[in-house]
């Protein structure tokens, strides 16, 4: 299996909060924006999102990998219920995209770089 269809198979297993299988994409010493938040602590975040936002949902809009790197462009069309990195969305549909990239060590996922788009949902309020 190759980096980009693991990839694609992680976005799934997110999209259908599929937790059980976490695990086969995200290192057990996996770093969040360059902190260590471990397998555990990065599921308890995705549960949060998902919690938060209900229709959550990745949507890949642009990927490019050299092994053992992914940089993917996501975007989000959704409705958080309530504050959403400090806006007040009270569940206004915003749309917006994250810029990611992936280090992959021994196929799964150990280091996530992210980037959100807040000036879009800024802009959408």
């Amino acid at each position: 299996m190759t980096v980009t269809d693991l990839y694609r198979a992680y976005i799934d297993c997110l999209n259908n909060q599929d937790w059980q299988r976490l695990h086969r994409f995200v290192h057990d010493e996996v770093h969040y924006n360059g902190d260590r938040v471990g397998l555990s602590g990065y599921r308890a975040m995705l549960e949060r999102d998902f919690r938060e936002i209900p229709d959550l949902y990745f949507d890949v809009q642009l990927l490019i990998a050299e092994p053992p790197f992914i940089a993917s462009r996501l975007q989000f069309n959704c409705t958080p219920k309530a504050t959403f990195f400090g806006l007040p969305i009270n569940g206004k549909k915003i749309s917006f995209s994250e810029n990611v990239f992936y280090e992959f060590l021994n196929d799964r996922i150990r280091n996530v770089w992210s980037v959100i788009d807040k000036a879009a949902i800024e802009a959408q309020l």
